[in-house]
């Protein structure tokens, strides 16, 4: 069979595409460059030429890009191409595609949606190979107990949880809400940013309010090590390999620091991870084990940057990822990820009259929404969906 692709503007960055005669094979979410992200899309469709959409090419840009800016359009859906995977994938798949947006389902329930009630590891699994993420609509999965676990692509739970704001999907309160749990004061965050801002105050009344949501943190070891996984390893094979280095260890219920210092190299091969990986998660567990790393306790007394300095310690782990788990684990109200291409494309099209701006002219703007910059980065996230700057492809 002979595949194409194409590479294509969306709010979170460049998606890629690949399609055959008998409809779309495989999607890739964005990744730091184009390069990565068809390397990505590699993973799914070894080989593919570079052509100009398909019909359902066109449909599956115009599902995803509008899925992305938050749009309720009803589109036309794409034809499928599932051809050669196993059975009961294809089953699994298409029972997720009838869950809708808005709304979310476990792993236990799609499994028994599928008539194998007892199937969720295997569903996970199978849930973690999607081709068609977004089409196939694997976001709306999570954990029996409400959380948000793996997905697979660049950003793991990070875009997942973006994704599902975009969908207005409520989800459930888990067993880990407390009234410890952080917050932030989205009220007066909007009150004071209304207040500095004329600008933002107009994209603030049109958009109305800040659906920022904090999810906590149990473990950082096992934040951490989630996110090590993910961040330097797109496509399918992330949930996968995730799930694999999870199952070593069974029946525990987390993975602790001295499993991953007690398990040989074959084991950790086994499931799936590079020799850089191994040595990334070794290295979060010694500096773990060794009491090197804050526990979640003390990282909350801890002030922004010296978090920052002490996490991007351990290889695997870069500033994208530590401000997003300040925001969105620890509710840190004033956090500007500056090298975040969707807030420069929001400040962009609020401000700068299309021209993205550096991370440095966008951390001096930003200076004017302290202390409430988190929440500006909601309101800019919103401010770049949907819209195409000057010089963006469409495909």
């Amino acid at each position: 069979m002979t595949y194409f692709h194409a590479l294509f503007e969306t709010p979170l960055g460049r998606c890629a595409v690949a399609w055959s005669s008998r409809g779309v094979r495989a999607l890739q979410l964005p990744d730091e460059t184009d390069a990565k992200t068809l390397a990505g899309l590699r993973k799914r469709v070894p080989s593919s030429t570079e052509r100009l959409p398909s019909k359902d090419a066109k449909r599956a840009i115009e599902f995803v890009s509008g899925l992305l800016s938050g749009s309720t359009r009803s589109v036309p859906f794409p034809r499928l191409d599932l051809e050669g995977l196993p059975e009961y994938n294809i089953n699994v798949y298409n029972s997720l595609r009838s869950v809708q947006a808005g709304s979310t389902v476990s792993y236990g329930e799609l499994a028994s949606r599928t008539g194998k009630p007892g199937a969720a590891r295997a569903v996970g699994r199978i849930v973690g190979l999607n081709p068609i993420p977004l089409l196939i609509p694997c976001h709306r999965v999570i954990g029996a107990d409400g959380r948000l676990h793996g997905f697979s692509a660049p950003g793991g739970v990070a875009t997942k949880r973006r994704i599902l704001d975009l969908e207005g999907t409520p989800l459930p309160t888990t067993s880990l809400a407390s009234a410890s749990q952080p917050r932030i004061d989205t009220v007066a965050a909007v009150r004071f940013l209304k207040s500095r801002d004329p600008i933002l105050k107009t994209l603030i009344e049109r958009t109305g309010p800040c659906g920022l949501a904090v999810d906590g943190m149990k473990s950082l070891f096992e934040t951490l090590l989630e996110a090590i996984v993910y961040q330097q390893l797109t496509g399918k094979a992330a949930a996968t390999i995730f799930g694999r280095v999870t199952e070593l260890f069974r029946p525990k219920r987390v993975v602790e620091p001295l499993d991953i210092l007690r398990a040989s190299d074959e084991e950790l091969r086994s499931a799936g991870l590079s020799g850089p990986k191994i040595a990334a998660i070794r290295d979060l567990a010694d500096k773990t084990a060794a009491g090197e790393l804050p526990s979640v306790a003390e990282l909350r007394r801890l002030d922004d940057e010296a978090i920052v300095e002490r996490l991007t310690q351990v290889r695997g782990i870069g500033r994208w990822t530590v401000e997003m788990l300040l925001i969105f684990g620890l509710g840190r109200p004033d956090v500007l990820s500056t090298g975040d291409y969707g807030l420069r494309k929001g400040y962009a099209v609020l401000y700068n009259g299309g021209t993205l701006p550096s991370p440095r002219e966008l951390a001096a703007a930003g200076e004017r929404w302290k202390p409430w910059r988190s929440v500006a980065s909601w309101y800019l996230w919103r401010a770049a969906e949907g819209v195409r700057l000057p010089g963006d492809k469409s495909c």
